[in-house]
């Protein structure tokens, strides 16, 4: 079986009170009662985003992407999608779309990632075995430079159908088309969005 990504945006200060190796519980606590039966679980979904029953006092949110089926392989390949085609695109393209995806789907270097130290710490590291690890880990502050990365990115990205389809259409491991590429890479960009918009960072959870 494959590895799922499940992305939450969270509110960092009510996430900072609660104790770091809890953190991750309480994601999944807060956006899945388990006092709701498995019928009743898609109760706040609009625009994309699973929210708690009582909306008004939430402090997180699951996004449920609309272009996976929950695997995280397909953020994965279109990670490895850019890498392929980044050299490619115009410099000033590939600048944004590097600050945009790097720590989401994409790492130049990936040594560098933030999830292996659980985001400086936030949250627990990838090194602590006893404990549920995360994926990607996007604070606040970086959050608002992907959102304006994304700005420049929008209306450039049929500049990258060439680049695909020369290094990456019918590649195994790899978006099956450019149309899919485009369409995750847009969700990304609503979900930066959204986030930068309430001043929220993001979390990825297998």
């Amino acid at each position: 079986m494959g590895l799922d990504l499940t992305l939450f945006m969270a509110d960092w200060e009510q996430l900072s009170a609660i104790p770091v190796e809890n953190r991750v519980q309480a994601l999944d606590d807060t956006t899945w009662p388990p006092e709701l039966d498995d019928e009743y679980q898609r109760y706040g979904l609009a625009g994309g985003w699973l929210w708690p029953p009582n909306r008004g006092s939430a402090w997180c949110a699951e996004y449920d992407f609309f272009t996976t089926t929950g695997a995280y392989s397909p953020h994965a390949r279109a990670g490895d999608a850019w890498a392929d085609i980044r050299l490619l695109v115009d410099a000033s393209v590939r600048e944004a779309m590097d600050t945009f995806l790097v720590g989401l789907i994409w790492d130049a270097d990936p040594a560098d990632d933030p999830a292996l130290t659980g985001g400086g710490g936030f949250f627990p590291p990838a090194t602590d075995r006893g404990l549920r690890c995360v994926l990607l880990v996007c604070p606040p502050e970086a959050v608002p430079g992907k959102a304006r990365a994304w700005e420049r990115v929008e209306s450039h990205l049929e500049e990258l159908r060439e680049p695909f389809a020369t290094e990456c259409e019918s590649w195994a491991g790899r978006p099956d088309t450019f149309e899919d590429f485009t369409a995750l890479l847009r969700e990304w960009g609503d979900v930066t969005t959204e986030a930068a918009r309430r001043g929220w960072g993001l979390v990825g959870l297998p």
